[in-house]
This record gives structure tokens, C-alpha cells and sequence, in this order.
């Protein structure tokens, strides 16, 4: 792997304000569970001393990479490890001793500027490659083998569940029109099917190829799947007063945070017109943020890609009622 400048690999999101609502312990344990460039883990650890420790986890290596370098920078007597694992994996590479011990975990859901610039990884419009869009490069599926399998109806449906499009109709016609001929093997290709088949006015505004590639990279990544897991094993795992800190990027993954949160918070599951519960399911813990927090101007104004970032917040723990 050639030299990666950490500071241009990945500008972190809400970097300040994660760490201000994760509450820090010194001598805690916290979990990093996407490293990316290390923006986010480097905080985390700068402010752990003896006795605390950092995971920080991803599944891609070029990541690990990076940000285990970065790491072994930061001056501190606490330890950190790294471990390459997607959602679904964890928490089965956690010590049994560290379930319930968690006292803070991050997942950031975001692309990598790294994976998102780097035209040899597929994931952007902007920049022609192969058509590859996998976060572990060596998972099997590509983006190339996808659109080159989907019936259209199933093309039509991933492009307005992930990418909200509105002319998934027209893309996806286009697409397989395309690829009866001659297969798209890359990013310039597929950008300029898309570019081809929405009307002209929906070229004014933002590359009209955005949701698309957002839509093929969610489904290659099976990230809602990953998300969902995650959702459902993490109140096993964190410590009383643990924090779960989660940044989203996609209103589909924002809202599975959301109900999640709710459901952590609100377990109980009788119906509405019982005058007391009688299913005995308690609050896990309760929402830190009522509604998602968001990058103020000046971050929007430094770092684009924190424009969409909406960051939610849970504490678990006993609940007064």
C-alpha cells in the first residue's frame, strides 16, 4: 500500500461533539467499531490513561493500516488493539470478560474520504474505475457482479429503497439495456448510463449518479443487514451507564437507529389501553440526544461530507420511572 497521509485519508465527523457525549473515563473501555482513518479513535485514546483501552475495529484493511499507525503515535499509557470485523462479527471477538464492560462505543456509517477518492476502490461517480464498491476488498461481490445479476424489478427496488431515487424506473431500464450488450465493468461507465437516462432538468442540481452508487454500495456492503444486527446484540454488551454514540448518513439507517433507541428505552410491549404493563420489560436506558445532532455551518463548511451526518446518542443503565 502506498503512503496514506492520515490528515486527507478521513476528516472525522462531529469529532468534538462524540467525544463530549461518549464522557470519557480514563481508565474505560471503548469501541471504535468503524476506525476508518483513526480521526475519531486518536481522540478517544489521547484522553485514556493506565489501565483504559481502545478496540478499534473495520472491516477494511487499508483502514487498519492507516489508523494503526496513527494510533501508535498518540502518547498515553492506555493500550488499544485492532481488529478487522464487520458488524456481524461482533461481539464475538470481544474477551468474555469485556461483555457488559463496555463503557462507550462508536460507529460512524459513513464512507471513507480514502474509499470514496481512491478510484482503484470503485465507490465514486467522480472518479472512473473498476466497478467494486467492497469496503473489504476481499469479499466476494462487486458492484460490477450485482447490477450484472439483478433482475430489473429487483434493480428498480434497491434504487429507491437505498438511494430514495426517483427515477430508479428509467436507470434501471437503462442499465439493463446496457449491460444485454456489453457488461459495465466500471464507475465512468455506469455514471454515464445514469447521466443518459434521467430527464435533462434532473441534471441541474447534484450529480444525478449519487443515489445510484449509493443504493449499489449499501446493497454490495449488505449494510442495513450489518446495522441491524448491530442494533439488536449491543444492549448485551455495553456496561451500565455505557454510551452508544452512532453517526448515520442515510435517513433508512437514521431511522432503524431512531426506532432502536426507542425500543431501548420503551421495551414494553402491551397494548396501548392496558392501565399498567404486565409484560415486565423495563427501560434498557435512555436516548442522551431527542433528536439527531447535526454539523453546525462551520463543520459543513470545512468538511462537505458532514452535511448528512446525523449523530444519536443512548445511555444504558438502570432508569428512574
Amino acid at each position: 500500500m502506498k503512503s496514506v497521509d492520515c490528515n486527507t485519508w478521513h476528516v472525522p465527523v462531529l469529532l468534538d461533539t462524540v467525544i463530549d457525549y461518549l464522557s470519557i473515563e480514563p481508565n474505560g473501555l471503548y469501541i471504535d467499531l468503524t476506525v476508518g482513518g483513526g480521526g475519531h479513535s486518536t481522540a478517544i485514546l489521547e484522553r485514556l490513561e493506565e489501565g483504559g483501552r481502545l478496540l478499534a475495529a473495520d472491516r477494511d484493511p487499508v483502514a487498519l493500516t492507516v489508523s494503526s499507525e496513527r494510533l501508535k503515535s498518540v502518547e498515553t499509557k492506555a493500550a488499544f488493539d485492532m481488529i478487522q470485523a464487520k458488524f456481524s462479527e461482533f461481539p464475538s471477538w470481544l474477551a468474555e470478560d469485556d461483555i457488559g464492560h463496555i463503557d462507550g462505543l462508536l460507529a460512524d456509517l459513513g464512507v471513507s474520504s480514502y474509499q470514496l477518492d481512491a478510484s482503484e476502490r470503485g465507490f465514486s461517480y467522480l472518479h472512473d474505475g473498476p466497478l467494486d464498491m467492497r469496503m473489504n476488498p476481499d469479499q466476494k461481490e462487486t458492484a460490477a457482479d450485482l447490477i450484472a445479476k439483478l433482475r430489473e424489478s429487483d434493480l428498480i427496488a434497491l434504487l429507491r429503497l437505498y438511494g430514495e431515487e426517483q427515477y430508479a424506473y428509467l436507470i434501471a431500464k437503462a442499465i439493463v439495456e446496457r449491460r444485454d450488450k456489453t457488461p459495465i465493468t466500471t464507475t465512468g461507465e455506469l455514471a454515464d448510463i445514469i447521466v443518459s437516462a434521467v430527464p435533462s432538468h434532473a441534471r441541474r442540481g447534484g450529480n444525478p449518479a449519487r443515489r445510484t452508487f449509493q443504493a449499489l454500495r449499501m446493497a454490495v456492503n449488505h449494510e442495513q443487514e450489518e446495522l441491524s444486527y448491530l442494533l439488536q446484540v449491543l444492549p448485551e454488551v455495553m456496561a451500565p451507564n455505557g454510551r452508544v454514540a452512532i453517526i448515520s448518513f442515510h435517513s433508512l439507517e437514521d431511522r432503524m437507529v431512531k426506532q432502536a433507541m426507542r425500543r431501548w428505552e420503551s421495551p414494553c410491549d402491551c397494548p396501548r389501553d392496558f392501565p399498567v404493563c404486565v409484560c415486565g420489560k423495563k427501560p434498557l436506558g435512555r436516548s442522551i440526544t431527542t433528536r439527531p445532532i447535526m454539523a453546525n455551518e462551520a463543520e459543513c463548511e470545512r468538511n462537505r461530507r458532514a452535511r448528512s451526518a446525523k449523530l444519536r446518542v443512548f445511555e444504558f443503565g438502570e432508569v428512574d420511572v
